[in-house]
């Protein structure tokens, strides 16, 4: 029992912790030896042609102020084009979209989900590359500059802007811990972009080029990160740009970010299926590491080796043991109670920072297992659901 506990614990630290670890250490290694990587600086007349993807539905409250963002994008003239779909939306999203002549609108009253959507938007795209967005998101204006820029590197297949949460000073837990959660992805991403390859894009702000992009199947829950994949398992590297950025606002309160974070989950497992050839792979072996450290453990094992070594150490203090691992049970507990104690304190809107972290991680990792028995329950649909976020 010892030895499974062991294990239980290194592979759950290294999933949240080792692997930042380890790729620090890498990373600084490498610049020793090559030095620290130096941006490309391209000009004007050499960034590809570029069309802006926004697929919205029912955006109503944000979408005006999605298109006035997205007209205020820096980028050289003639160059940058813009396609919204709208499928399915039952609001007025379609007729404030129509006000703008720059904008491409794209609009059926069916609802097919987002991926579907995208599809058909990419009917449309005739340049050379493509940038994806979330219509609740708002870029900085130097976002596709900063992005098409690394196109001038043939190696490159796509590129994955940062994502921001804006956190307000009297943030709940959803907001702050996922405020938390992805500065700390954050500085994953550059460090695995660095080594060789960011593991996926994030919807909220991603770029392929036109020529690879491949239509994924209309059940895919995850398709941002099904189709960047798709470009890395092709040979091509997933670059990290966290100076081009999409804002948004945290999920309205712990339940809208479960639902999201389960939604993920099941997506998870459904991208590991179907991404077979990437978990050993001995063509593209620094991606197949840093694709199952940095996802395929969190979206399969760790859950359940957290919850494993909780039972043992339990066992072990139960049956006896050295003050060793009484300690650690006695740690283990702490940590949940903490936990327990930070949603307690949600529930009554009494806002503890310091229990937002063990708390929002237990979320995380409960939609894991959600995640899962909801996938092959077959209870997960790829049809888009509507974020409730904060206003």
């Amino acid at each position: 029992m010892i030895a499974v506990l062991w294990i239980s614990l290194f592979i759950v630290a290294y999933t949240f912790v080792g692997y930042g670890f380890l790729l620090y250490f890498i990373i600084k290694a490498k610049r020793a030896a090559k030095g620290k990587p130096i941006l490309p600086v391209v000009a004007d007349d050499e960034l590809p042609t570029c069309t802006l993807v926004v697929a919205a539905y029912n955006e109503s409250h944000f979408i005006a102020e999605k298109i006035r963002n997205s007209l205020e994008l820096q980028y050289p003239t003639g160059k940058l084009k813009y396609v919204f779909v709208t499928d399915g939306s039952s609001d007025n999203t379609p007729e404030i979209i129509a006000q703008f002549p720059e904008i491409t609108l794209l609009h059926r009253p069916e609802r097919a989900g987002k991926i579907a959507a995208v599809h058909r938007a990419m009917e449309y795209v005739d340049t050379e590359t493509v940038v994806f967005t979330d219509a609740n998101t708002f870029l900085n204006p130097e976002a596709i500059v900063r992005i098409c820029r690394h196109y001038s590197d043939r190696s490159v297949g796509a590129v994955a802007g940062e994502k921001r949460v804006h956190v307000d000073t009297n943030a709940d837990a959803s907001a702050a811990g996922e405020g938390f959660y992805w500065k700390y992805e954050s500085t994953l991403k550059k460090w695995d972009s660095e080594l060789y390859s960011v593991v996926g894009a994030a919807g909220e702000l991603f770029s392929v080029r036109r020529d690879l992009y491949q239509d994924v199947p209309a059940d895919t829950v995850l398709d941002d990160f099904m189709i960047s994949m798709l470009i890395a398992e092709q040979g091509y590297r997933i670059i990290y740009e966290p100076d081009a950025y999409a804002v948004e606002t945290a999920s309205e309160n712990v339940a809208e970010e479960l639902k999201r974070k389960i939604r993920i989950a099941a997506g998870g497992i459904q991208s590991i299926l179907r991404l077979k050839s990437l978990l050993f792979s001995f063509k593209y072996p620094i991606l197949s590491f840093q694709y199952v450290s940095h996802r395929v453990l969190r979206w399969t094992v760790t859950p359940i080796f957290l919850i494993l070594a909780f039972v043992i150490n339990m066992a072990l203090v139960i049956n006896g043991t050295t003050w060793f691992y009484t300690a650690l049970f006695a740690a283990q507990v702490l940590f949940y109670c903490l936990a327990f104690l930070g949603f307690v304190m949600e529930k009554r809107q009494i806002r503890i920072k310091a229990l937002f972290i063990p708390y929002y991680f237990c979320v995380m990792n409960y939609a894991v297992l959600a995640g899962i028995i909801r996938y092959f329950t077959k209870k997960q649909s790829s049809v888009w659901e509507k974020a409730q976020r904060k206003m």
